[in-house]
């Protein structure tokens, strides 16, 4: 008969849950308008990805990106492929840093953090506007790009905990 342990399935769920948030993240495209608050929007998913490909210990996959991309474009109805792409950059972008990085720090995290959404934004909005003619409205673009900036500390702070507490255990 097969023993099932239910705090080692338990630890296991929480060994993957970056990847469980990334997903629920890209179906459910939460968006605060919901909640009448019209001039605060951020992008939990940059701030995903950009600590965990700046993290060797949570580790998303290129592939697991490229499809959640995949999945968020269908889902909020982008040209397929266009959210990889971005995905992908600030990826890039982050495993650039951790690879030049001697001693890491949140201060330059967050300036580098800042630089990356801003060109990936940027990128966004051009080739979204000029291509693909789709409109956007460059107030909530900017807006967005604030607050994930604002909040990549917060976030910063949640993932360090949940690599220590949850983590760590886990592992033993």
């Amino acid at each position: 008969m097969i023993k099932i342990d239910r705090n080692n399935i338990i630890h296991k769920l929480f060994k993957y849950i970056a990847i469980i948030l990334l997903f629920i993240s890209v179906l459910n495209d939460f968006d605060f308008n919901y909640l009448d608050m019209n001039y605060f929007s951020f992008n939990f998913i940059h701030i995903l990805i950009f600590y965990c490909g700046l993290k060797k210990n949570i580790n998303l996959g290129y592939g697991l990106i490229f499809l959640a991309g995949i999945i968020n474009d269908t889902v909020i109805n982008l040209p397929l492929g266009f959210s990889s792409l971005t995905y992908l950059l600030i990826c890039v972008s982050a495993a650039y840093l951790r690879t030049i990085t001697l001693r890491p720090s949140l201060l330059k995290d967050l300036i580098y953090f800042l630089v990356t959404i801003l060109v990936v934004n940027s990128f966004s909005y051009i080739l979204l506007t000029l291509i693909f003619s789709i409109s956007l409205e460059y107030e909530n673009l900017l807006i967005n790009t604030f607050f994930t900036f604002l909040l990549y500390p917060l976030f910063t702070h949640l993932f360090n905990f949940y690599e220590r507490i949850i983590l760590r255990k886990s592992d033993v």
